[in-house]
């Protein structure tokens, strides 16, 4: 079965879709490449692709 990787990367203003280690896309927020990593994954499963998803979290310090 054919992997697709989708994983989020940047910070501050740009971040990024790095989809099998391209990147693609540019957007403001985190949140607004997750979006975007998640719809282009949904397809990659209609198409029958395994898909990993990365995404960086926020450590919070205790």
């Amino acid at each position: 079965m054919a992997i697709a990787s989708y994983e989020v990367v940047g910070s501050g203003a740009i971040w990024r879709v790095k989809h099998d280690g391209e990147p693609i896309g540019r957007y403001q927020t985190k949140e607004a490449a997750f979006e975007a990593a998640v719809a282009a994954a949904s397809l990659a499963v209609r198409e029958g692709y395994q898909v990993q998803l990365s995404v960086p979290g926020a450590r919070i310090e205790s």
